[in-house]
C-alpha cells in the first residue's frame, strides 16, 4: 500500500521559513518523480514543485521560484520542501504526491493527507 505522510507544517510569520518532509512507503521511491502541490482556502489544487527520481532536475511554479527548494533523500525514502521568504499567500495545505508515470508533475496518482502551513503575523 502506497503511503505518503507529510510533516513540518505550522504557523510562521511573513518572511519566515519552514521545511516540509514527506515520508514515502509502499513503492520504490527512488525510481519515481515526485511533486509538491498545495491548496489554499477556497481554491483548487496548485502544483508547486517537482523533482526527478534521482534528484538531478527540479522545477517550480513561478509563484515559488527562488523561494522554495525541493529535494529528496532516496536512502531515507523522504521528500522535502524548503520554504523561505514565506508570504501570506503561501498559506495552504501542502501535499506531496507521486505523479502518474509519463504524465506531468501535476497529475498525481497518489497524494498524502497534507500538512497545514499558515503564514501570518
Amino acid at each position: 500500500e502506497v503511503q505518503l505522510v507529510e510533516s513540518g507544517g505550522g504557523l510562521v510569520q511573513p518572511g519566515g521559513s519552514l521545511r516540509l518532509s514527506c515520508a514515502a512507503s509502499g513503492f520504490a521511491f527512488s525510481l519515481y518523480r515526485m511533486s509538491w502541490v498545495r491548496q489554499a482556502p477556497g481554491k483548487g489544487l496548485e502544483w508547486v514543485s517537482g523533482i526527478t527520481s534521482g534528484g538531478g532536475s527540479t522545477t517550480y511554479a513561478d509563484s515559488v521560484k527562488g523561494r522554495f527548494t525541493i529535494s529528496r533523500d532516496n536512502a531515507k525514502n523522504t521528500l522535502y520542501l524548503q520554504m523561505r521568504s514565506l508570504k501570506p499567500e503561501d498559506t495552504a495545505v501542502y501535499y506531496c504526491g507521486k505523479p502518474y508515470f509519463g504524465k506531468d508533475y501535476a497529475t498525481l496518482e497518489y497524494r498524502g493527507q497534507g500538512t497545514q502551513v499558515t503564514v501570518s503575523s
